[in-house]
C-alpha cells in the first residue's frame, strides 16, 4: 500500500473583501502519496495558490485539517510550524522570493543553516553545481536572470532534502525556453532526491507530465484523474 505523505480533509478558506466574505476554497479533500507528482490545475482565481499555501502550512484553513507527514499541522502554533515546515517541505514560488541581500550560495544554504546543518555550505555548493550555476555562487539576485533566479530557488527548496516540494506556477514568470529548462530540472531533481512534488499550474502541457491531475474551479475539486498508462 502506498505511503501517504499529505492529506487535506474538508478544507475551507475565505477572505473578507470590504463588507463581503468571499469563499476561496469550499470543502476540499485530497490525498498525496510518497513519490507522486501531482498537478493542481485550474484557471486564475480557481483557488490553486490558496490551496498550495494551506497544504504547505504557509496559511491556515478556516475549517478542516491538513495532515503532513503524519502531523496535523492545523494544530501547531506558528512557533512549532516554522521549524516543521523547514524540515519537511521545500517551496518554489513563481516570483522566486530570494533574499536580495544574500548571494546565490547564501540563499540556498540558509534553510539548512536554520536546521543547524554543518554540511549546509557543501550541500549548497553541490546543488549549484548540479544546476550549472557554480560560477554565479557569489552573485546577488539582482545580478541573475529570471531563469537563474528560479534555479537558485529550486536548489534552496531541496537543500534540506524535504519529503515534499510545493511549486506555485514555477515557470509563470519565465520565457518559454527558461520555463522548459526549469521544469526539466525540477522533474530531474525530484527523482534524484526521491521527493514528492505538488505543483499548481494552469498549463495543460505541464499537467500532461504529472502522475495525477486535480482540477479546481471556483474553489472546488471538479475532477481528478491519473495519467494514462503509455
Amino acid at each position: 500500500m502506498a505511503e501517504r505523505v499529505l492529506e487535506a480533509v474538508e478544507v475551507k478558506k475565505s477572505y473578507r473583501v470590504d463588507e463581503r466574505r468571499v469563499t476561496v476554497l469550499d470543502t476540499v479533500s485530497l490525498a498525496v502519496n510518497k513519490g507522486e507528482f501531482i498537478v493542481i490545475e485550474g484557471k486564475s482565481g480557481s483557488g490553486k495558490s490558496t490551496l498550495l499555501g494551506l497544504l504547505s502550512g504557509l496559511d491556515k484553513p478556516d475549517n478542516g485539517r491538513i495532515i503532513l507527514g503524519g502531523t496535523d499541522i492545523t494544530e501547531l502554533s506558528e512557533d512549532q510550524l516554522a521549524p516543521f515546515r523547514n524540515r519537511m517541505i521545500g517551496y518554489v514560488f513563481q516570483s522566486f522570493h530570494l533574499v536580495p541581500s544574500l548571494t546565490a550560495l547564501e540563499n540556498i544554504k540558509f534553510p539548512a543553516e536554520l536546521n543547524h546543518d554543518p554540511a549546509a555550505p557543501d550541500k549548497a555548493a553541490e546543488l549549484l553545481r548540479r544546476v550549472d550555476l557554480q560560477e554565479r555562487r557569489n552573485n546577488f539576485p539582482h545580478q541573475l536572470s529570471g531563469g537563474e533566479k528560479q534555479r537558485v530557488a529550486l536548489c534552496r527548496a531541496l537543500v534540506n532534502n524535504p519529503q515534499i516540494v510545493f511549486a506555485d506556477e514555477p515557470t509563470g514568470n519565465l520565457d518559454s525556453a527558461s520555463g522548459d529548462t526549469i521544469l526539466q530540472l525540477l522533474l530531474e531533481l525530484r527523482r534524484e532526491f526521491d521527493t514528492t512534488l505538488v505543483m499548481a499550474t494552469h498549463s495543460r502541457e505541464i499537467g500532461a507530465k504529472a502522475d495525477r491531475i486535480i482540477r479546481l474551479a471556483d474553489g472546488r475539486i471538479m475532477n481528478e484523474y491519473n495519467k494514462p498508462e503509455s
